[in-house]
Order: structure tokens, then C-alpha cells, then sequence
């Protein structure tokens, strides 16, 4: 159900901006399973998406094949860093 509704959603987005050039999997799940990735990309299929197994497999930069029409790139975050910049943008603000 999540990688169903994860497709929908992405496709609805496509379809709001008139297209989709690429599609980035970031944080926990993004980031560390390939089988959500692969589900969500297979919805895909019919934008052109086509998913390189082998390279989702091994959690490489760029998931797609060469030939789809929209790249994929996995891309980690670090999130307690955005949240330490943030908190510190605030404290000096207040000061």
C-alpha cells in the first residue's frame, strides 16, 4: 500500500508540473531499500521510468537505466546537521 500511494502521489506531482525529469529517493527508507525503490519505480514504468536492478541493488548514485526517460538518483541526508543549522539560525536571530 505505501509503494502504491507513493507512486500515485509522485505520479499526480508529475501530472501538476507538466512533467518529470527526475526522481530523488532520499532519508531512511529512500536511502536504504532498494525493494521500496524498485516497487515504486516498476508503478512508474508507464512515465518512461525504467530502473537499472543491478545499480538499485547496490544503492549507486543514479538508479536508472540509461535509456529511461526520467533519472533516479539515490541521495543520503544528513538530517541532524540541517537541524543544528537551523536551531543556531534561530539563537541568532534572538540574540
Amino acid at each position: 500500500m505505501f509503494c502504491e500511494r507513493a507512486a500515485q502521489e509522485i505520479a499526480a506531482t508529475a501530472v501538476a508540473l507538466g512533467g518529470c525529469e527526475l526522481l530523488v529517493f532520499t532519508a531512511g527508507i529512500g536511502e536504504n531499500s532498494s525493494q521500496i525503490r524498485a516497487r515504486i519505480c516498476n508503478r512508474l514504468a508507464w512515465m518512461g521510468l525504467k530502473l537499472d536492478g543491478d545499480a538499485n541493488q547496490a544503492g549507486e548514485a543514479v538508479i536508472s537505466d540509461a535509456s529511461s526517460h526520467i533519472t533516479v538518483r539515490v541521495i543520503p541526508t544528513d538530517e541532524q546537521s540541517v537541524i543544528v543549522h537551523a536551531c543556531l539560525a534561530q539563537l541568532e536571530q534572538a540574540a
